[in-house]
């Protein structure tokens, strides 16, 4: 499964796509293989791959000969930054060479040694907070699909949970006030004390992400688990809950 987001570094807006879900032995793969295209316009006599066509052609390539496992990409300044892990340090090597070349893209490749994972742990995989970014920018896909323009304010529903009574009692008394309504105690197989909290707002993206990251924030400082968001598509009885 692959999760895209953004996530600011030096003080600019950088788009992730990481492999959340990677089925091999790390150990196996030890060395990590960074791959960074530059788009350029093809010829006019060859084929007109686009970029995404072209990227997953090498990221099948690799893969399918196991030399490499695709972990995730980043996009910046104008290059994509494609990251594999591979078994040998050059193996990747010829088929990046075939495949680039022949559709004139300007690259770099790289290989460096990192065993345990540490970039795709600290430079592609989410944290907590980014995860829960992602979730609630599914939840926004579904409502406009549906053709919620979402910038009617609607009430919104956020959830947690927590491992006992005084850490709820604590959260609720922060989340009120912080603005948010205190609406139904709730319980998971997990959990006995979970709470449901309302806002009333739209659910556009830069509306939800401040009250996403507030609401995970408090939650985080009671040790609590943040459990989504929902709210109803306006014109219709359904919910959309992550």
């Amino acid at each position: 499964m692959r999760e895209i987001f953004t996530r600011i570094e030096d003080n600019a807006p950088i788009t992730i796509e990481v492999a959340t879900e990677i089925d091999v032995v790390q150990k196996e793969y030890p060395w990590l293989v960074s791959v960074f295209i530059k788009y350029a316009k093809p010829k006019e006599d060859e084929e007109n791959y686009t970029f995404l066509e072209l990227k997953e052609s090498l990221i099948i390539a690799l893969e399918l000969e196991k030399k490499a496992v695709f972990v995730g990409m980043r996009v910046v300044d104008g290059w994509s930054e494609l990251y594999f892990y591979a078994r040998e340090p050059k193996a990747h090597e010829a088929t990046v060479a075939k495949l680039l070349k022949e559709m004139h893209y300007p690259y770099e490749s790289n290989a460096v040694k990192d065993a345990k994972w540490d970039f795709y742990e600290m430079q592609l995989f989410p944290s907590d907070l980014e995860f829960c970014h992602i979730q609630s920018a599914k939840i926004i896909f579904l409502l406009q699909e549906e053709g919620d323009t979402l910038l009617e304010p609607r009430e919104v529903e956020f959830y947690a949970v927590f491992d006992t009574p005084t850490q709820k009692e604590r959260f609720v008394a922060h989340a009120i006030d912080a603005g948010f309504t205190y609406k139904d105690d709730l319980s998971t197989e997990e959990y006995d004390h979970g709470v449901a909290m309302t806002r009333v707002q739209c659910v556009s993206e830069e509306a939800m992400a401040p009250s996403v990251e507030s609401f995970f924030e408090m939650v985080q400082k009671e040790r609590g688990h943040y459990e989504g968001w929902s709210t109803v598509f306006l014109g219709d009885a359904s919910d959309e809950e992550e």
